[in-house]
């Protein structure tokens, strides 16, 4: 593997890293985008006259679209590239989510949380592979962890905004402004995005080192057909087992420390930023992680699965933390699990890239990113039947606390070298 000086690496370009920016601020809208409804959700439980049951079919409807969009979108991104294809998904979300703001009964919101999952869906999928796209293998932990982050940044700048907005213009403004936030980024990326081999500002010495790894191979890959290597299945092994548990702490959390810790409204604030903070950390440090490890002269296979078992027994005890009476002892243990996970993810969100060709990175994403929504959704009703039962997390944290090594030994088991797979050519007729 070629490695470059830190004086050549100066004199190569930083353009790459740009566009790993723009990345971050979709990813940070993203989650803004989804987090407005969570924000606002008290008030418009009284304003609308909603149930919890009937919100609760608010929130499933935004979970089942983010699985058919996911299944659905890495195909589409596939066909006709991240420029359109983001754009696409990107122009779905922003009308979903200015949609909102017409909306007026239960099923106004359903059907708008619905346009806004299968929108949203594309983020990811879309983003992945940019950075196939963008990066040499070498670096792609470190920019998914950075994109990655965004989902931190997002939960945290929701609830600071959010309320502001609308005191001052209403709960309407608030959906419109977020809405606005993805309309501009869409216009910045349509003028600016192009491929590398295409783009204008993109030196000859960086776009060699995007494409310093070994050629790949160019086959189309029929999307059903990925499903018969090893390869995808570890990645999906990885999303379903693991997804449920960022899941868990984003629709749970603030009830948990609420019911345990006796914190009011005003008052949970502070724990929630801390822990999106410590997960915001994790996130570039978990991608961090494994370009240090290939630096000291491991293997890709090596670098990657030792930075996701660091991670994974980052998450390992947040297991006992409903044994823990201090609030900020919780938090620390909450927020450690939330780092961890956020670094498994820019690593496993790699995975793909690593062992598929870049033409179908973004269905890979897709396929396990439906796999991560509907383990999610199996999570959410679990934890609410559990709780409905006994009332305690003990048994949810543990699940949550081993789900992570768990899921390494499934992706070692199922890609012990991390080994491209390898496609075919097709055969001519009458061959």
């Amino acid at each position: 593997m070629n490695k470059a000086s830190p004086a050549a690496a100066g004199s190569i370009g930083r353009y790459r890293w740009r566009v790993c920016a723009m990345l971050l601020a979709a990813t940070t809208i993203n989650y803004i985008d989804r987090q407005v409804l969570g924000v606002l959700a008290p008030f418009l439980q009284h304003e609308i006259g909603w149930s919890e049951l009937e919100y609760g079919y608010i929130v499933i409807a935004f979970q089942a679209a983010y699985a058919i969009g996911l299944l659905c979108a890495g195909a589409v991104i596939d066909r006709f590239g991240t420029r359109i294809g983001y754009a696409l998904a990107i122009s779905i979300w922003s009308l979903a989510a200015m949609g909102h703001a017409l909306a007026a009964s239960v099923l106004g919101f359903i059907v708008a949380r619905f346009a806004l999952g299968l929108g949203e869906a594309g983020n990811f999928p879309a983003a992945v592979k940019t950075v196939a796209e963008w990066f040499p293998k070498r670096e792609r932990a470190f920019a998914v962890g950075i994109f990655n982050a965004g989902s931190n940044i997002g939960a945290i700048a929701a609830p600071l905004m959010v309320p502001v907005v609308a005191v001052a213009w209403g709960w309407q403004a608030a959906f419109l402004c977020t809405g606005v936030l993805s309309a501009t980024w869409l216009a910045v990326w349509l003028a600016r995005y192009r491929s590398p081999e295409q783009h204008p500002k993109l030196s000859p010495a960086e776009l060699a080192h995007i494409r310093s790894d070994p050629p790949e191979s160019t086959v189309k890959v029929p999307w059903l057909r990925l499903l018969r290597h090893r390869q995808a299945w570890s990645f999906v092994a990885a999303k379903f087992i693991t997804d449920p548990v960022w899941w868990l702490f984003l629709f749970w959390l603030g009830k948990f420390l609420a019911s345990k810790y006796g914190l009011s409204l005003a008052k949970i604030g502070p724990p929630m930023i801390v822990v999106y903070l410590m997960a915001d950390f994790g996130s570039i440090a978990g991608g961090w992680l494994a370009g240090c490890f290939v630096r000291l002269g491991w293997n890709l296979n090596r670098a990657r699965k030792g930075a996701m078992l660091v991670c994974a027994l980052c998450v390992a005890p947040v297991a006992l933390v409903t044994q823990v009476d201090n609030l900020w002892l919780a938090v620390g243990l909450i927020g450690l699990a939330m780092a961890g996970h956020q670094g498994w993810s820019a690593n496993v969100l790699t995975l793909p890239s690593d062992m598929f060709p870049r033409q179908t990175v973004a269905s890979v994403v897709g396929i396990g990113g439906f796999a991560g929504a509907v383990g999610g959704m199996a999570m959410s009703l679990f934890t609410g039947a559990q709780l409905q039962s006994t009332g305690s997390y003990g048994t949810i944290f543990l699940i949550a606390g081993s789900a992570y090594v768990v899921a390494l030994l499934v992706v070692h088991l199922l890609a012990p070298r991390l080994e491209p797979a390898r496609f075919e050519l097709p055969r001519a007729p009458g061959s």
